[in-house]
């Protein structure tokens, strides 16, 4: 079995790590007015040169600039987007393993016209291509995010009489981005997105329904949705959609396997790689992974990032065993479920439980698949 030299790579990750406690205390600074945005960012290219390291050194192909320069995995990206704005919350809470409630995740609000009126993500891509000698990977919220947490009520009906103009709009701002993106280098692009995975909830579904929306029919509108936000861009670019059912301070929000969505997605999503949460009995078995067609590639997030126990190598070794009963081992590759710090506070890990997370991948993947 062949190892890859281009991406998604055989060891691959989901992208955020642990922000460094003295990062987040400035960019408090910075909201308070007591350093430059300049001091901020000579800070944050520091910190994103010693990330880059981390994950240089742990073996990876795949590097990102771990979200450092951002707060939220989604929030910072869709403020910067004219039009939009982040507000109010979702009726659902994040959970743990006892059952309590913590975090409301908010949603979009669109106000206006949708407008690309600056590059969001060029400068970051930048200083991280030019910070390493392998493949830098850009990760950009899924555009369904300006969508799925308030449905037709959270869409000025002024700006946008007919949701059809609404999605087209939402395509063209990220298709533009994109373009900008591929035209400083970016040649892999990680579409994060939630809610696919959410509509996999009976929970989520319902309250699906009760903002306007049928559950059975959006993940055919956000798979042509995604799709139009890449249109012109392949093959130069490999894109890959990242699913997860939440993840701030190793807490969640839902539950249930992928088989409410798996036909659509697979099949009419066009991406090169599905980065699926496969840590916990939350994201069900492997029998969904029958839909992928040919020449499209799993990477199976079977190491959690939410705690700090390391997974044992043979019994992941089984569980790729498993899915490629479903998809051949061929067509898979291995990553956390995750990223260690989707908001700014982080997973209940440590940087050296991170560490050994990570070369933990590497290492089942270079067993599994060669070199």
């Amino acid at each position: 079995m062949a190892a890859r030299s281009k991406p998604p790579f055989r060891a691959d990750h989901v992208g955020s790590l642990l922000r460094p406690p003295h990062l987040i205390e400035a960019r408090e600074k910075r909201k308070r007015g007591e350093i430059t945005a300049g001091q901020l960012k000579e800070l944050e290219d520091k910190e994103v040169r010693a990330a880059v390291k981390l994950q240089e050194d742990a073996g990876l192909q795949s590097i990102t600039d771990g979200d450092y320069r951002r707060g939220h995995w989604w929030m910072d990206f869709v403020s910067a987007i004219e039009g939009a704005a982040v507000e109010g919350g979702m009726p659902i809470h994040f959970q743990n393993a006892g059952g309590q409630n913590a975090w409301v995740p908010p949603k979009t609000v669109v106000k206006s016209k949708l407008k690309h009126s600056r590059d969001i993500s060029v400068d970051d891509f930048k200083f991280l291509r030019s910070a390493t000698t392998r493949t830098p990977k850009q990760c950009v919220p899924s555009p369904s995010i300006m969508h799925f947490r308030g449905g037709r009520g959270a869409v000025d009906r002024g700006a946008y009489p007919e949701m059809d103009g609404f999605f087209t709009d939402v395509a063209r701002v990220y298709n533009e981005e994109f373009r900008a993106l591929k035209g400083v280098g970016c040649r892999y692009i990680q579409i994060d997105d939630v809610n696919f995975a959410f509509l996999c909830d009976p929970k989520m579904r319902d309250l699906t329904r009760k903002i306007g929306e049928d559950p059975d029919k959006l993940p055919h509108t956000y798979s042509r949705l995604i799709n139009d936000t890449m249109k012109g861009l392949k093959p130069d670019i490999v894109f890959g959609v990242h699913l997860c059912r939440g993840n701030h301070m190793s807490n969640w929000v839902a539950q249930g396997g992928y088989e409410p969505v798996a036909e659509a997605m697979f099949n009419e999503l066009d991406v090169d790689a599905f980065f699926l949460e496969y840590d916990s009995d939350r994201a069900g078995g492997f029998e969904p992974l029958r839909f992928v067609p040919k020449g499209k590639f799993v990477v199976l997030g079977l190491i959690t990032s939410k705690f700090p126990q390391l997974e044992n190598k043979d019994a992941v070794k089984r569980r790729i065993e498993e899915a490629s009963k479903y998809v051949p081992l061929d067509q898979l590759c291995l990553s956390p479920q995750c990223g260690f710090a989707s908001t700014i506070e982080g997973n209940k890990v440590t940087v050296d439980d991170e560490k050994r997370k990570l070369a933990l991948v590497v290492d089942i993947a270079r067993e599994v698949w060669g070199a």
